[in-house]
């Protein structure tokens, strides 16, 4: 049994594969998922597990570059937008819109759906490389 880090085999094997600017994205429980584009489902009951926690968890397991989020998270989710700003504050966080959002998520590697039931609480991590 793995002693420590991740857990869940998916999340782990995703994370061991990434290369540099293969994208995952942090998702709410209500982002569609793209055909084809891997789903691994946290989500127990609304809000469980919550965005924050999962998002910090999966970016303390991987090298983050650049962190994108919709441009309605500014207004429509500022609780959230705060703790992007906080949690990554050494990276560059871009925005664009949630249409464009939903469209970029069609490149991700996988979405990691969270139980999160607040607007725009999505993002999308960026692989760097840890050299």
């Amino acid at each position: 049994m793995k002693k420590y880090g991740i857990l869940n085999s998916h999340i782990a094997k995703v994370l061991a594969d990434l290369g540099h600017t293969d994208i995952i994205v942090i998702a709410d429980a209500g982002l569609p998922v793209p055909p084809g584009v891997l789903k691994i489902d946290l989500a127990l009951t609304l809000g469980t597990p919550g965005f924050q926690d999962v998002t910090k968890l999966i970016a303390g397991g991987m090298a983050v570059e650049k962190v994108t989020a919709a441009e309605e998270i500014k207004t429509g989710n500022p609780e959230q937008d705060a703790f992007l700003h906080e949690h990554f504050a050494k990276q560059t966080i871009e925005y664009m819109s949630h249409e464009a959002f939903k469209e970029a998520t069609k490149q991700a590697k996988a979405v990691i759906r969270t139980g999160e039931a607040t607007p725009y609480a999505n993002c999308i991590l960026h692989a760097g490389v840890i050299f």
